[in-house]
C-alpha cells in the first residue's frame, strides 16, 4: 500500500458505534485529544489491515455546529479529509439515523454504510430492501451486527475498497425553490472549490452557518447577494432556511423508506417499549431506579457475603486486604529490609510510606471493579439512557435540563470526563452550572473513602455506600435548584433530545473492556500519584522539630534529654489531648501544619489533625485520603506488630477508635460527616484542571471550587450538629446555627423563580 489510509467512523449516539470500533480495532487502539480541544480522540488500526487507521468520531446527530462534538466531527471531516467514511446506522431507527447520512454523502468523501442491528430487524419480522436503499442513497451498504460481530469484517473491507476506488454522489434533492437558491449560491461563492464539495458548502451557506461563512471570507456584496436568494426562498416556503433544509431532508428520507422498510408489527409495542412502560413510568421510575442503584452498591460495597450480606466486592476486598494488609505487605517488607541491614529511614520509607499508603488504596480495588462492572452492565443493556430520560422529567420541573444528568453518569467513573461531558450542553449557564456540580457524584477515587467509613465505622453497612450515591445526586439537584434562582444561572433549561436504544443483552467484551479501563485508571493512579504522595506524606509524618531538634520523630522521642515531661505537657496542650496520649507523630511536620487547620473542621465533628491532613491531601487525589490514613495509623512498635498478626484489619480499627475519641463517643456521626465533606468538597487537582479548561475563566473556576467547599462544609455541619440532637451531647449554639443554615437553604429552594439574563462572573 502506497499510503496509509484513514477511515472515519461516524454515527448517532447509541447506534453501536463504540461496539463496532472495538470489534474492528481490538487492542490496536490509542487515545489522545483532538487538536485544540480536550475531547477524547480514539483511533485504532484495523485488525484486517494494520495499515488502515480508523478514527472514532464523537457520536453526533448532524453536522450542524451546535455542540462541541459536532464541531469536532465536522472539522475533522472537512479539514483532515479522511479517505472514506464508515457510517454506522441503527437499522431499527432508520429515519433518525439517515438524517446524518444525507449530510455525510454531501461531503465529497466516499461513504459506506454499516447497517447495524439487522439481527433485531429480522427477529421482529421486519424487512429492509438493502439493495434499493443503497441505490437511493448512492453508497454501498453492508448488513452487520456489531454486538455479535456479524458482517463487521465485510464493512471494514468495503470501506477500504471505497477509500481506494469509491466515489459517493448525493442522490437526494430539495424542492425547486431551494435548489434554485443553491445553484445561485454555488455560482457566486464556491465555484472555485473542489466540485465534490461545492454542494455541501452551498447548503451550509443557505442555512447561514456562521462557521462556514467565516471560513470562506466572503465580501459584503457577495453576502448581500446570497442573502437575497435565501430570503426569497424563505418567503416562498414560509419558513426559516435551516428549518426548510431539516424538514426537506426528513421528507426525502420518509419518501425513500416507504417502499424499502416494511414493518411486520407496525403499531405494536416492541419488547423495549413494553419494558419502558414499567421502568420509565411516572410513578414507578424513581423507585425502580433507587432499587437498581441499591443493588449495585449492595453487591459492590455492602456487607460481605462472608458476614451474611450479598456484597461480592467487599468479600473480595477482604481477601485482598489479607494479602495487602499490614502483616503481609508492610511488616513483611520490614522484616526483609531489616534482614538486609537497610537503614531505618529506608525501611520506614518503603514499609510505612509507600507500601502502607499504596496498599491501603489497592485493597479497595476489588470493590471498585465490581462496582464498575455493574455500571457497565447497566450502560450496555440500555438502562442508563433511561435514567437520563427519567431525570430529565424531574429536573425540568426545577428549571434544569436532563442533559446535566449525562455528565453525572459519566462522572461515576471519573470526575474529569464527567466535567468534559458538559460540552454537549448548548446553554452556557446550564453548562457552567453542570461543571460546578458534576463532581458531587462519588467517582471511583472517592469509593475507597466510602468503603473505609462503611467498613471501619458501620460494619460494612450497605446503606452507607448507597447513601453516598444518593447524597451526590441530591447535592446536584439541590444546588441546581438554588443556583437556577440566582442571576448568574437563571434562564430556560437547554432542550434535551435523546435516542433511547433498544434493550439488549450486554456484550461481555464491551462490559469487561469498560470495567478494565476504569479499573486500570484507578490502579495507575495508585502506582503513580499515590506513590509520590505517599512518599511526601511519610516524610511529613516521620520528620519534625522536637524541642528544637530536627529529625525522625520516633528516634527523637526515644531520647529522654530531648523529650522531657515539660515538653510532653506542651505538646499535649498544643494538640488538646491528655499527656498520656501524646505520640511522636503529634510532633511531626504534618501534625504541626494540620493542627491549626483542624479548627475549620471542629464544627463538623472531625477537628483532629489526622482527618484534617487526610482531607487536605485528598485534593491531590481522593484516594490519598485512605492512603494517608494507612500511613498515619501504621504500627511501629513490636506490640502493634503482634496485634496486626492476629488482626489484619487492626489499622482500620484504630481509625474507628480515633473517630470515637475526638468526637466524644459519636464516632459514627463524625465519620459520616467526614464522608459527606470529602464527597462534596472540591475534587482532585486533575479534575480542578479540567474545570479550569472547560470554564476557560479563572474567576468561574474559583467560584466552582468555593461553592463546592462551602456547600460541603454546610452539609457536613448540619449533619453533625443536628445529628447530636438525637445522638446526645448537643451543642446549643451549633444547633441554632445549623437550623438557621437549614432554613436559608429551604428558603432558597422554595422561593419563587425569577428570570434573569445577566451573568455577573466573567
Amino acid at each position: 500500500m502506497d499510503k496509509q489510509l484513514r477511515i472515519a467512523l461516524a454515527g448517532n449516539p447509541n447506534s453501536g458505534k463504540t461496539t463496532l470500533f472495538n470489534k474492528l480495532t481490538g487492542s490496536n487502539q490509542f487515545v489522545g485529544n483532538w487538536p485544540g480541544v480536550t475531547v477524547e480522540k480514539k483511533e485504532g488500526k484495523l485488525i484486517v489491515n494494520k495499515e488502515v487507521i480508523l478514527t472514532d468520531l464523537p457520536g453526533i446527530y448532524s453536522l450542524s455546529p451546535y455542540t462541541l462534538e459536532e464541531v469536532v466531527a465536522r472539522n475533522y471531516l472537512i479539514e483532515e479529509k479522511p479517505d472514506a467514511i464508515l457510517n454506522i446506522v441503527d437499522a431499527t431507527n432508520l429515519e433518525r439515523n439517515l438524517y446524518l447520512t444525507t449530510q455525510l454523502t454531501e461531503l465529497g468523501i466516499p461513504v459506506v454504510i454499516a447497517l447495524n442491528m439487522m439481527d433485531l430487524v429480522k427477529k421482529a419480522g421486519d424487512s429492509i430492501n438493502v439493495k434499493e436503499l443503497s441505490r437511493q442513497l448512492g453508497c454501498r451498504i453492508v448488513e452487520i451486527s456489531a454486538l455479535k460481530g456479524d458482517g463487521v469484517k465485510d464493512a471494514a473491507l468495503a470501506a477500504i475498497e471505497a477509500a481506494k476506488n469509491g466515489k459517493t454522489v448525493p442522490q437526494h434533492t430539495f424542492s425547486g425553490p431551494v435548489e434554485h437558491a443553491l445553484a445561485h449560491i454555488e455560482e457566486v461563492t464556491v465555484h472555485d472549490l473542489p466540485e465534490e464539495r461545492q454542494r455541501w458548502y452551498a447548503i451550509k451557506l443557505f442555512e447561514r452557518d456562521e462557521k462556514v461563512l467565516e471560513s470562506l471570507h466572503l465580501g459584503a456584496s457577495v453576502k448581500s447577494h446570497i442573502e437575497q436568494d435565501i430570503a426569497a426562498c424563505e418567503k416562498e416556503l414560509d419558513d426559516d432556511a435551516e428549518s426548510i433544509i431539516t424538514n426537506e431532508r426528513y421528507v426525502y428520507i420518509g419518501e425513500t423508506l416507504k417502499g424499502i422498510y416494511r414493518k411486520k408489527g407496525k403499531g405494536q409495542l416492541s419488547v423495549s417499549d413494553k419494558i419502558d412502560k414499567v421502568v420509565t413510568n411516572r410513578i414507578l421510575a424513581l423507585p425502580i431506579f433507587a432499587i437498581v442503584m441499591f443493588l449495585v452498591y449492595a453487591l459492590a460495597m455492602g456487607k460481605s457475603v462472608a458476614d451474611g450480606g450479598i456484597a461480592i466486592g467487599t468479600w473480595l476486598t477482604d481477601l485482598a486486604n489479607d494479602v495487602l494488609g499490614e502483616a503481609w505487605l508492610k511488616e513483611g517488607s520490614r522484616a526483609i529490609l531489616e534482614g538486609w541491614g537497610a537503614a531505618p529511614w529506608l525501611i520506614g520509607l518503603i514499609s510505612d510510606g509507600i507500601l502502607a499508603g499504596v496498599g491501603a488504596v489497592l485493597g479497595f480495588v476489588p470493590q471498585m471493579l465490581v462496582l464498575f462492572l455493574m455500571l457497565c452492565l447497566l450502560e450496555d443493556c440500555g438502562y442508563m439512557a433511561r435514567i437520563a430520560f427519567i431525570m430529565d422529567r424531574i429536573f425540568r420541573r426545577f428549571g434544569l435540563s436532563g442533559k446535566s444528568f449525562i455528565p453525572m453518569l459519566v462522572g461515576t467513573g471519573c470526575g474529569i470526563p464527567g466535567v468534559m461531558a458538559s460540552r454537549t450542553i448548548e446553554n452556557e449557564r446550564d453548562r457552567r452550572m453542570t461543571i460546578t456540580t458534576t463532581t458531587f457524584m462519588p467517582c471511583g477515587a472517592k469509593m475507597p473513602i466510602i468503603g473505609l467509613i462503611a467498613g471501619a465505622l458501620f460494619g460494612g453497612s450497605t446503606w452507607i455506600a448507597v447513601s453516598a450515591y444518593f447524597i451526590g445526586v441530591a447535592a446536584i439537584v439541590i444546588s441546581g435548584i438554588m443556583l437556577k434562582k440566582t442571576k448568574m444561572f437563571a434562564g430556560d433549561p437547554a432542550p434535551f433530545v435523546m435516542e433511547l436504544p433498544a434493550y439488549h443483552l450486554p456484550a461481555w467484551g464491551n462490559v469487561l473492556r469498560g470495567t478494565w479501563e476504569r479499573g486500570w485508571s484507578f490502579i495507575k493512579r495508585a502506582g503513580t500519584v499515590i506513590v509520590i504522595s505517599s512518599i511526601v506524606i511519610w516524610f511529613l509524618t516521620s520528620f519534625g522539630s522536637v524541642n528544637g531538634n530536627f529529625g525522625m520523630v520516633d528516634a527523637l522521642y526515644e531520647d529522654d534529654s530531648v523529650v522531657t515531661d515539660e515538653y510532653v505537657a506542651q505538646v499535649a496542650d498544643r494538640m488538646g489531648i491528655p499527656e498520656d496520649e501524646v505520640e511522636p507523630m503529634d510532633d511531626s511536620l504534618l501534625a504541626r501544619v494540620a493542627q491549626p487547620v483542624s479548627v475549620v473542621f471542629k464544627p463538623l465533628g472531625f477537628g483532629d489533625w489526622k482527618p484534617t491532613a487526610a482531607t487536605v491531601t485528598g485534593l491531590v487525589a481522593k484516594e490519598e485520603v485512605v492512603a494517608n490514613f494507612g500511613i498515619m495509623y501504621a504500627y511501629d512498635d513490636q506490640e502493634g506488630e503482634e496485634e496486626l498478626e492476629e488482626n489484619g484489619d487492626q489499622i482500620w480499627d484504630r481509625v474507628a477508635d480515633d473517630f470515637n475519641a475526638f468526637s466524644g463517643g459519636h464516632g459514627k456521626l463524625a465519620a459520616f460527616a467526614f464522608m459527606i465533606f470529602n464527597l462534596l468538597c472540591a475534587p482532585c487537582f486533575a479534575a480542578i484542571g479540567a474545570i479550569k479548561r472547560e470554564m476557560n475563566s479563572a474567576k468561574w473556576t474559583w467560584f466552582a471550587i468555593g461553592y463546592q467547599c462551602g456547600f460541603a462544609w454546610v452539609m457536613a455541619f448540619i449533619v453533625w450538629q443536628v445529628g447530636r440532637l438525637f445522638a446526645g451531647g448537643m451543642n446549643v449554639v451549633g444547633l441554632v446555627i445549623a437550623l438557621i443554615l437549614l432554613g436559608l437553604l429551604c428558603w432558597q429552594l422554595f422561593k419563587p423563580y425569577r428570570e434573569s439574563q445577566k451573568l455577573t462572573v466573567k
